[in-house]
């Protein structure tokens, strides 16, 4: 065996790893091989971030998912050694994970160091954030117990979720020394952990098991194979809204002409969301330029920028301080963490709950279906500002990306705002209904990516919770009638995309079948809701957030009027 093979072979002890991981090493977990990613980092097409959030993780399923079979060989290459046994996650260095020096663990005896990690493991479980924690927890144990024991076999049986205000919290008591956010989280975390399965390890492993072999069922079936008939029935659709835009145009209809430019920046948007996780030739290359290629020249949007964002929002879904999807303070907040003033770690900015916030979220459930009409505004800014600050790889083989993109977007606002908008219109009173309809009617697919996670749990459960129980519990599906799919593209399927991202949009429906089956045999509810249902539970969450700041406002009040500086 020659030196290579033996460092690969070598088993490095937990207390190794996290040695490295204090001196500033990436190190990730994948099928019991140890990897050093540090190299890779500046080369990941998907980003950086992606990478950290995954730091002293077993990362297994979520590696698997995202990548090809040719670039999980590639990734041998980092490979430092090999640990034995089931490995305890560590909390990542970018939510707020502790490690200790090498010359501080070198200084542990072996019992001292087993010691510790359970105690840090038992801290880490029982925490419901990375962040700092507030005031101490000290919820009546026996009214949460009772409130578990009348619903735990309910709650597990569902087929949909349910927000926390739909089950009697009135009837949790938590200890007044308690402030109403810190109150609220412990209620949420109770709830969560009474509808979902135990976040022991045994449960979560068989939960983990199964979803593996669901993944090889799968992949057995061929539906990860793409479906390129669907592709020529959708290719007659684009080819429609195309002629209708440019007959309408041409013919002095200059307003009524932005509605199938809309209808096909709607569709389109499918096609970029299917390339850019390799579901359409599963070649990077092929479909990066795919993507690109309608995002950029087609849409005047970033592929790269969304890269990078979705990547982050699939492996952190619908946590507060880390999923940029989530995280749109001063406008909306879906989580009443947002009322306390978090740090991005995305945006790497702290996003305060400021005077504008406490006056647009409590409003929030009134302005959320109008301020949808506007959201790929907002798309442009990101993307930009993405491209411009050079945010993605500038190496290996993504490094063209960026400034193909660029290219794209000159020659977006070349036709689209030069010579649609500037030279085709004939005056400024239809250039701004054009703009503002071609615009407007591409909200549904915001309301569409914003529905399948705004009702859902934003509670952190830990870092022992099997990626198949947190995307499930963080995600719904939304159900609608097979002739109805082309509208929703694949993205009323959410929950079963993020379990399984690479999976072709055209055979989803046939998988939701077979992800039905495994929530059931595994106990973990499937959230399921019609478009007009998953509509009102969003309503209803925002509501709900709203109220409490309401609350919070109430509270803050209080302490200014009567000097009660205790916990509110």
């Amino acid at each position: 065996m020659d030196a290579h093979s033996q460092r690969k072979s070598r088993i490095l002890s937990r207390r190794e790893i996290e040695g490295q991981i204090a001196s500033g090493r990436s190190i990730v977990i994948v099928d019991n091989k140890v990897l050093k990613v540090d190299a890779w980092l500046s080369y990941h097409p998907g980003g950086d971030k992606a990478i950290r959030h995954m730091v002293g993780r077993d990362a297994t399923d979520e590696v698997t998912r995202f990548h090809s079979s040719q670039t999980l060989e590639l990734m041998n290459r980092y490979q430092i050694g090999r640990v034995e046994g089931r490995w305890i996650n560590f909390q990542p260095p970018i939510q707020g994970g502790k490690f200790r020096s090498q010359e501080e663990l070198e200084r542990l005896s072996e019992e001292e160091y087993v010691e510790s990690c359970s105690s840090s493991e038992q801290d880490t479980a029982s925490s419901s954030s990375s962040a700092e924690q507030s005031p101490i927890f000290d919820p009546a144990d026996k009214a949460i117990a009772s409130l578990r024991q009348r619903n735990t076999s309910k709650l597990h049986r569902a087929s949909s979720t349910s927000s926390v205000s739909s089950v009697d919290l009135d009837e949790i008591s938590p200890s007044p020394k308690m402030s109403v956010l810190d109150r609220r989280t412990q209620q949420e975390l109770d709830f969560d952990k009474a509808k979902y399965p135990s976040l022991d390890f045994m449960t979560q492993d068989h939960i983990t098991q199964k979803y593996r072999e669901l993944q090889q069922r799968i992949v057995d079936e061929g539906l990860y194979d793409c479906q390129y008939s669907s592709y020529g029935i959708e290719c007659l659709r684009y080819g429609f809204f195309v002629c209708s835009f440019l007959y309408l145009l041409t013919n002095g209809w200059y307003v009524t002409s932005a509605v199938p430019l809309a209808c096909l920046w709607h569709q389109l948007t499918f096609v970029v969301h299917d390339a850019g996780h390799m579901g359409v030739t599963h070649d990077f290359t092929t479909d990066s330029t795919i993507a690109m290629f309608i995002a950029s020249y087609v849409g005047g949007l970033s592929a790269c920028w969304w890269k990078y964002n979705h990547n982050v929002h699939h492996l952190v879904t619908n946590d507060p301080e880390h999923d940029p999807d989530i995280q749109y303070i001063p406008i909306f907040a879906v989580s009443h963490r947002f009322l306390q003033s978090l740090t991005s770690t995305y945006y790497e900015r702290f996003m305060e709950y400021d005077a504008v916030a406490k006056v647009l979220v409590r409003i929030q459930h009134f302005t959320y279906y109008p301020i949808m009409l506007f959201a790929r505004f907002n798309l442009y800014r990101l993307s930009l500002e993405h491209l411009i600050g050079g945010r993605g790889p500038k190496k290996g083989s993504a490094w063209w990306h960026r400034y193909f993109e660029l290219t794209g977007m000159a020659v977006f606002w070349t036709w689209y705002g030069y010579g649609v908008v500037y030279k085709s219109m004939p005056d400024n009173w239809s250039r701004f209904w054009f703009v503002l309809i071609s615009h407007a009617l591409t909200s549904p697919l915001h309301v569409q990516i914003t529905l399948s996670h705004f009702a859902m749990s934003t509670t952190d459960l830990g870092i022992h919770e099997s990626f198949a129980q947190k995307m499930l519990r963080t995600t719904m599906d939304v159900d609608c009638p097979q002739w109805l799919d082309f509208f929703h593209g694949g993205l009323q399927f959410q929950a079963v995309h993020h379990l399984y991202p690479r999976i072709p949009r055209h055979r989803l429906r046939e998988t939701q079948k077979l992800v039905q089956e495994f929530c059931n045999e595994v106990d973990i509810p499937y959230a399921l809701y019609g478009f007009v249902d998953g509509n009102k539970q969003v309503i209803g969450k925002l509501a709900d957030v709203a109220r409490q700041a309401a609350i919070l406002a109430e509270c803050q009040r209080t302490i200014a009027a009567e000097g009660d500086y205790g916990m509110h």
